[in-house]
């Protein structure tokens, strides 16, 4: 499966089949987040939470991947990803993008 975020992959002629998208909403153990809060008043990353966007990111462009699957596409195009808060140390993350099957 070919992911781009362009609107075409090269080379190839492209028959659109449908938008697929993959979501998950993650959050983090109480305790860490107690420790990301004062990391906040100090500065600096917050690897825990990035650790957790990286992971929630993972998910969704697997479960955008499996949607396209099901379609027998071979690829994905102009994916993009979107993410929200949900409540004080959750968020939720959505890939989307174009399923796409190789014309000959």
């Amino acid at each position: 499966m070919i992911l781009v975020n362009t609107d075409y992959i090269s080379g190839k002629q492209l028959e659109t089949l449908s938008i697929v998208k993959g979501s998950t909403i993650q959050s983090k153990h109480v305790g860490k987040d107690i420790m990301s809060s004062f990391k906040t008043i100090v500065g600096g990353e917050l690897g825990a939470y990035n650790k957790m966007m990286n992971e929630a990111r993972a998910l969704a462009t697997k479960r955008m991947v499996e949607e396209a699957t099901a379609l027998n596409a071979d690829g994905i195009v102009n994916i993009r990803y979107a993410s929200s808060a949900i409540m004080q140390g959750a968020a939720e993350v959505i890939a989307y993008g174009t399923a796409v099957k190789f014309v000959e």
